[in-house]
C-alpha cells in the first residue's frame, strides 16, 4: 500500500509540473527528457533485477521489457543531448527515432512469452488471427483518420514519411497484442502481468496521441503528455514487485469467490475478432458516409480482415464440431458411469430440492430416481439425524472451497420398504447447491455395533465386562450423581465354584455362570450394572438415591447385597441333570467424595476377600483399616521374597512321642520366620501372607534340604531319630521336588533309610490334571528310597479316606480337629477310635497332632494311639535344646511312674506347658 501511494504521489507531481509548465521553459525541457529517460531505465533496471531472481519460465519476457524500456531511456536521453546540451533541434530521422523504435519489438515479444501458450496448431493459427484482425481494424480506422494524410504530403522525403509511418503502425501492432493477449494471460502472478500490459497500453495510448497530426505540430517537451509515458515506465518499474505472488491456493479461492468472472473474461475474448471486425467496416463506412473515395490500402485492409474473419470462423466450426463429438462421448461414459455404479449420485439445489437422483436409487434406497427427483432432501433424513446434517452443511458451505473442497456426513436415510437406512455420503459443492455420493452402510454400522458390543460385553455371559464396568464407574462418578455418596460397587465372587469345574467340567462350569449372571441381572433395578469381571467373579454398580443418612444408606445396600446373596446360592440344575450349589462372597464400597473408579473398585474388591476370609457366603462391607491389612501383607509379602537368601527362617523341630513309652521316635521339622522386630511367624501366617506359589516351593525345598542336612549331622553323633517333613501332594505333583533331587539330597548327606518321613500334608491333588495314579506312583517311588509316608489330616474328609484306600501309606496322621475336642466330646472319641482302630487293622502307626493336654493323652493312649505331638511333651525345638532332648530320650507320662532321665516327672498341666516353644537363639 505504501509503494502504491508513492507511486501515485510521484506520477501525480510529474503530472501536476507538467501541467503548469514547471515554472520555466529550461526545466520544462530537461524533465521532459531527461525525466522520461530517468523514468524508463528504472523500470529497466526494475524488470532486470526481477528477471534474475524469480520466475525461470518468465524470465526472457522481464528481459524483453527491460530492453525495452532501455531503448526508451536511450531514445530521451539522446533527444535531450539535442534540447539541453546542444540546444538544437532534434533531426528527423535521428538516432532517437531508432531507440524509440526498438522500443515497440521487444515489448511485443515480450508480451507473447507472457501469453497462455495454445496447446494445438489451430490454436496457433488462430491467435495469429486475432492478432490481423485487431491490427487490420486499427489500421484501417487509423489509416482512415490519419495514416493516409500522413503518407500522402507532397515534400516530405520517404524517410521522414516512413518515420512517420512506423511509429503508429508499430503502436497499433502492440495495442493488437495487448488486446489479443489481455484474456490469455497466464495465471502465474496475474497481479504482475495485468500491470505491465496496463503500463504498456498506457505507453502506447501516449504514442498514438503524439503520432496525431494535431497533437505533434503543437509538441514540446515537458508537456503534459510527457506525464503519461512518465506513468508508464514507473508502472512498468513498478509492476514486478508492487503486488506478491499469491500461492496457488489463492487463485482458486479467487476464482470461487467470483464464479462468474469466468464466463465473462471468456465471452469477452471471443467477441475480440468480432469486434474488430466491426471497427474496420465501420471505417470503411465512415469513409463513405463522408464522401471520400475509399483508399485501396483500407480496401485492401479491409478485405483481409474479412477473409482473416472467414477462416478463423471456419477453425472455430471445426473446433465446435470436434468438441461437441467429444463432449458427446464424455457425456455417455459419464451416464454409463452413472447408471452402472453402485453408489446413488445425487444433486440437490440450494434449497434442498432434489434436481437429479441417479438409477442406482431403486436398488440401494428401494425407490426409483424419478420418484424422489423434486422432493426436499430434509424429508427423506431421519428427524434425529436432521439437525446435525443442517449443521455440517452450513458449516461445509461457510468454509473455503480451497481448504475444504469435500465433506462426509452419515446419517439414517428412509427407505421404500418403510426401514432406516445409514447412509454415508461425500459432499461437493455444484453451482451454489450440493452433490451427494451416497452408499449403503447399513451392514458396516450393524458390525461396528457388533464389534464394540463384543468389545465391552463379556462373551459367555453377555453381561459388561471389566472394562466397561469401569468406564460406568467413572461416569458415575464424574456425571450428575458425583455428588451421590449412595453409589456402591459390589465384588461378588461364587464359593465352590471351582470344585463344580473341576468335578463336572467347565460345560457345566459354564453352564452355572450363565445361569448366575442371569439372576444377577434379574435382582439389580434397571439403572443399575451388573457385570462379569472374569472367571466366577461379578461386580454390580448401585447408583444411589440422594439419602444423605449414612446408616440408611449402608442399610439399604446391605439388603441389596444379601438379597443377590441369597438369590446366588440357590441350587442351580444343569442341563445335564445333576442339581449344584455354591455360595456367594460379596464385598461393598461405597462412593466417597474425591474417590476414583480404580479406588473404589479395590476397595470392593478388598471387602469381598474379607468376606471369604471370614467364613465365606457373606456380605462385608469395605472399612479403611482393610487397606491398612492389604499394605502390611504386602509389605511382609515382599520381604518374605528375600528372607530366605538373607538368612532369616529357622528350622525348628517337634518330637513325636511314643504314647506308650514316653521315648522320641521322630522329630517333624517346622520351619519359623524371624522378623526385624523378633516376631517368629509359623508357615501358615507367612504363606497366607505371601500367596506366593513360587516362594512357597522354594521354601519347601529350603526346609526338606536343610531338615536332611541337620539330621544327617545328628546322626553322624548317635541320635538316629527319623525327621518329619512335612510337603503338599500339589508340590510332590508340580514336579518342584523331582525324585532324583531327593534321591541325590540323601546320598550326598549320607542319611540312612528309614531315617526320612515325608508327611504327606493334603492328600487330596486338587488339580483335574493330575490323577491318584500319578501321587500313587510318585509315593511308591520314594518308598523304594527307603521314605516313609505318612498321611496328615486323617479323618477331616472323605479326601483321606479315598487316600487311604490307594496311597501306599506307613503312618496315619489324626487331625488336630479330632484331638482338640477328644475330651470333651463323646461323639469325637467314639470317631476318633473308630479311625484308630482302622490303622491298626492295617498295621499303621498312628500319630496325634495338637496333644497339649494329659487327659489328652490318656485318652488317646486308651483308644490305641501310638505316638503323639504337642505341647503335653515339648514345643518346636531349636537345635541345641533338641539334641539335649534327644539325649534325655523320654518324657514322663500322665498316669504312669516317670522313667528317670535326669528330669522330674512333669506331675500336671502347668509343668507341661512350660516346656513350650522357645526363643530362637540370636545369630
Amino acid at each position: 500500500m505504501l509503494a502504491q501511494i508513492g507511486l501515485g504521489l510521484v506520477c501525480g507531481g510529474y503530472a501536476t509540473g507538467a501541467a503548469l509548465g514547471w515554472g520555466s521553459r529550461q526545466l520544462a525541457v530537461c524533465m521532459g527528457d531527461f525525466g522520461l529517460s530517468a523514468a524508463a531505465l528504472a523500470a529497466a533496471v526494475s524488470c532486470l533485477l526481477y528477471a534474475r531472481g524469480h520466475h525461470r519460465s518468465f524470465r526472457p519476457a522481464w528481459l524483453l521489457f527491460a530492453f525495452s524500456s532501455f531503448m526508451a531511456a536511450t531514445g530521451n536521453a539522446v533527444w535531450g543531448w539535442y534540447e539541453v546540451v546542444l540546444r538544437q533541434e532534434v533531426p528527423s530521422p535521428s538516432v532517437a527515432d531508432v531507440c524509440f523504435l526498438l522500443f515497440a519489438p521487444p515489448a511485443i515479444v515480450g508480451l507473447l512469452v507472457l501469453a497462455k501458450k495454445p496447446v494445438t496448431r489451430a490454436g496457433w493459427v488462430c491467435l495469429g488471427l486475432d492478432a490481423w484482425l485487431i491490427g487490420g481494424s486499427l489500421l484501417t480506422l487509423s489509416w482512415s483518420l490519419a495514416l493516409a494524410h500522413t503518407a500522402y504530403v507532397s515534400g516530405e522525403s520517404v524517410a521522414r514519411a516512413a518515420l512517420s509511418l512506423a511509429y503508429p503502425l508499430l503502436d497499433i501492432v502492440l495495442v493488437s497484442m495487448v488486446l489479443a493477449l489481455h484474456f490469455r494471460r497466464s495465471h502465474v502472478n496475474r497481479s504482475a502481468i495485468n500491470t505491465a500490459i496496463a503500463a504498456l497500453a498506457l505507453t502506447v495510448l501516449c504514442d498514438a496521441l503524439f503520432t496525431s497530426p494535431l497533437l505533434r505540430e503543437h509538441y514540446s517537451s515537458g508537456q503534459l503528455l510527457d506525464a503519461g509515458w512518465f506513468a508508464g515506465s514507473l508502472l512498468l518499474a513498478y509492476a514486478p514487485w508492487g503486488v506478491r505472488r499469491p500461492a496457488d491456493g489463492g487463485h482458486v479461492a479467487v476464482r470461487a469467490r467470483h464464479p462468474h468472472s469466468r464466463p465473462l473474461a471468456g465471452s469477452l475474448a471471443a467477441l475480440t475478432p468480432y469486434l474488430a471486425a466491426a471497427v474496420c467496416t465501420l471505417s470503411i463506412l465512415y469513409n463513405v458516409v463522408e464522401g471520400r473515395s475509399v483508399d485501396r490500402v483500407v480496401v485492401l485492409t479491409g478485405c483481409t480482415v474479412v477473409l482473416a474473419l472467414v477462416v478463423r470462423q471456419g477453425i472455430m466450426l471445426l473446433d465446435n464440431i470436434a468438441l461437441t463429438h467429444e463432449l458427446a462421448q464424455k457425456e455417455n461414459h459419464f451416464r454409463s458411469l452413472v447408471q452402472g455404479s453402485s453408489d446413488v449420485i445425487m444433486i440437490a439445489a440450494p434449497s434442498g430440492i432434489l434436481r437429479y437422483v441417479s438409477p442406482a436409487a431403486a436398488g440401494v434406497y428401494g425407490r426409483e430416481a424419478e420418484e424422489l427427483v423434486g422432493s426436499e432432501l430434509a424429508s427423506l433424513i431421519h428427524p434425529e439425524d436432521l439437525g446435525a446434517v443442517v449443521h455440517e452443511v452450513r458449516r461445509f458451505l461457510a468454509a473455503s472451497p480451497s481448504e475444504e473442497p469435500t465433506t462426509r456426513i452419515e446419517c439414517r436415510f428412509r427407505s421404500g420398504r418403510g426401514d432406516w437406512l445409514n447412509v454415508e455420503s461425500t459432499v461437493n459443492r455444484h453451482q451454489g447447491g450440493l452433490i451427494f455420493n451416497s452408499r449403503d452402510v447399513t451392514e458396516r454400522v450393524r458390525l461396528q455395533a457388533q464389534l464394540r458390543h463384543n468389545a465391552e460385553h463379556d462373551p459367555l455371559t453377555d453381561l459388561p465386562n471389566r472394562a466397561l464396568f469401569t468406564e460406568r464407574v467413572r461416569g458415575a462418578l464424574s456425571g450428575r450423581r458425583s455428588s451421590d455418596p449412595g453409589t456402591a460397587v459390589l465384588f461378588i465372587d461364587l464359593d465352590g465354584f471351582k470344585a463344580v469345574n473341576d468335578r463336572l467340567g467347565h460345560q457345566a462350569g459354564d453352564e452355572l455362570l450363565v445361569q448366575a449372571a442371569r439372576r444377577l441381572q434379574d435382582s439389580v433395578r434397571s439403572g443399575d450394572t451388573a457385570a462379569r469381571l472374569g472367571g466366577d467373579e461379578f461386580a454390580a454398580l448401585i447408583l444411589g438415591d440422594g439419602t444423605r443418612d449414612r446408616a440408611e444408606r449402608e442399610c439399604r445396600v446391605h439388603e441389596i447385597a444379601d438379597r443377590l446373596r441369597l438369590r446366588l446360592s440357590q441350587p442351580y440344575r444343569l442341563d445335564s441333570g445333576n442339581e449344584v450349589r455354591v455360595a456367594a462372597s460379596i464385598g461393598v464400597a461405597f462412593a466417597e467424595p474425591g474417590i476414583g473408579a480404580g479406588d473404589l473398585l479395590r476397595n470392593a474388591d478388598l471387602a469381598m476377600y474379607r468376606a471369604k476370609a471370614g467364613g465365606k457366603d457373606r456380605v462385608e462391607l469395605y472399612a479403611p483399616q482393610m487397606q491398612a491389612e492389604v499394605v502390611r501383607r504386602t509389605e511382609l509379602a515382599a520381604r518374605l521374597r528375600t528372607a530366605l537368601h538373607d538368612g532369616e527362617f529357622a528350622l525348628l523341630h517337634q518330637p513325636v512321642v511314643d504314647l506308650a513309652t514316653g521315648r522320641i521316635t521322630a522329630v517333624a521339622a517346622q520351619a519359623r520366620w524371624r522378623s526385624a522386630q523378633g516376631i517368629l511367624f509359623t508357615p501358615a501366617e507367612f504363606l497366607r501372607a505371601a500367596d506366593d506359589g513360587e516362594r512357597t516351593a522354594e521354601l519347601g525345598r529350603w526346609l526338606l534340604e536343610e531338615a536332611v542336612e541337620q539330621a544327617a549331622e545328628r546322626a553322624g553323633i548317635g541320635h538316629r531319630t527319623p525327621v518329619t517333613v512335612r510337603l503338599s501332594a500339589r508340590r510332590l505333583l508340580d514336579r518342584s521336588l523331582p525324585l532324583g533331587s531327593v534321591e541325590s539330597l540323601l546320598t550326598r548327606h549320607g542319611l540312612p533309610s528309614g531315617s526320612l518321613i515325608i508327611e504327606l500334608a493334603d492328600s487330596d491333588p486338587r488339580d483335574p490334571r493330575v490323577t491318584f495314579d500319578e501321587l500313587e506312583q510318585r509315593l511308591a517311588a520314594l518308598r523304594r528310597l527307603g521314605v516313609r509316608i505318612a498321611l496328615d489330616g486323617f479323618g477331616s474328609g472323605h479326601a483321606a479316606i479315598n487316600a487311604l484306600r490307594r496311597l501306599p501309606v506307613d503312618i496315619l496322621k489324626l487331625d488336630r480337629g479330632l484331638v482338640e475336642g477328644i475330651v470333651e466330646s463323646a461323639r469325637l472319641r467314639k470317631i476318633t477310635s473308630g479311625l484308630l482302630r482302622i490303622a491298626g487293622d492295617l498295621g499303621m502307626q498312628s500319630v496325634a497332632d495338637g496333644v497339649d493336654m494329659p487327659e489328652q493323652v490318656l485318652a488317646l493312649r486308651s483308644m490305641g494311639c501310638t505316638h503323639g505331638q504337642g505341647m503335653a511333651f515339648a514345643g518346636p525345638l531349636d537345635e541345641y535344646r533338641l539334641r539335649r532332648a534327644l539325649v534325655r530320650d523320654e518324657y514322663p507320662l500322665p498316669g504312669a511312674m516317670a522313667v528317670s532321665a535326669g528330669t522330674a516327672s512333669v506331675p500336671n498341666r502347668t509343668s507341661l506347658r512350660s516346656n513350650s516353644e522357645t526363643p530362637v537363639p540370636p545369630t
